[in-house]
């Protein structure tokens, strides 16, 4: 899988492909991740890349040639399953959805910015708006860190236990049940017994138990 992240804040999204599980899945060849600087596309000499509203609208909108350009320019190297814009009016980020993404070859995800970007753009060159939560953020790049990490996790061969993300809560529309490890006892704090029973039917029906009763009481929503 390769994915392109367009920003104007590219220092931003630095660490979040440093570390962990999205580190190992880009040293592993499993993943091809690029950031490019919406900036180096600016044909403004100050190399700007926003602009005041029409209709004096606060804030500054994102313009629409350095996006165009840069979006053309990679669109000729290579064909894109899906090109996203980060939104908070987008459709809401879930398991589903990053299930989805994670069987795609090429994607490449839009970084908002300041008021937005120019509505243009998300007429004639977003396939998918994706917001991963009713709030605003500064820009998209956390956004666009969150959604990468949610598919590429995904990706065979990125976990060391590819049986790991399958029992991920929201993969089946439940909340994970509790997890516990050693020691068993700790200050009186004890592990339940059927998890040290070696039961294995009896502890698939206590996982399913309890994934039923933490959704319904925490997340009663995911059950309709």
């Amino acid at each position: 899988m390769r994915i392109d992240i367009l920003t104007v804040m590219p220092e931003l999204l630095e660490s979040p492909f440093k570390h962990s599980i999205m580190k190992r899945a880009i040293e592993k060849g499993l993943v091809d991740v690029h950031i490019h600087n919406i900036r180096d596309y600016s044909q403004d000499k100050h190399k700007k890349t926003d602009d005041y509203a029409f209709s004096g609208e606060a804030g500054m909108v994102m313009t629409i040639q350095p996006i165009d350009s840069l979006i053309t320019k990679l669109k000729n190297e290579r064909n894109y399953d899906t090109i996203i814009y980060t939104s908070p009016d987008g459709k809401r980020l879930d398991q589903k959805l990053a299930n989805s993404l994670s069987t795609l070859e090429n994607i490449m995800i839009l970084c908002g910015h300041y008021k937005g970007i120019d509505q243009r753009i998300r007429d004639f060159l977003i396939d998918m708006e994706i917001s991963i939560g009713d709030y605003v953020l500064s820009g998209g790049e956390l956004a666009a860190a969150v959604i990468s990490d949610s598919i590429i996790r995904l990706i065979p061969g990125v976990l060391s236990d590819e049986t790991s993300a399958l029992s991920d809560s929201f993969q089946d529309d439940l909340l994970a049940p509790p997890v516990y490890t050693r020691p068993a006892e700790y200050k009186g704090m004890k592990v339940p017994d059927i998890l040290l029973s070696g039961n294995t039917k009896a502890i698939e029906n206590w996982k399913l138990e309890q994934s039923l009763e933490r959704t319904k009481r925490l997340r009663p929503d995911l059950l309709k």
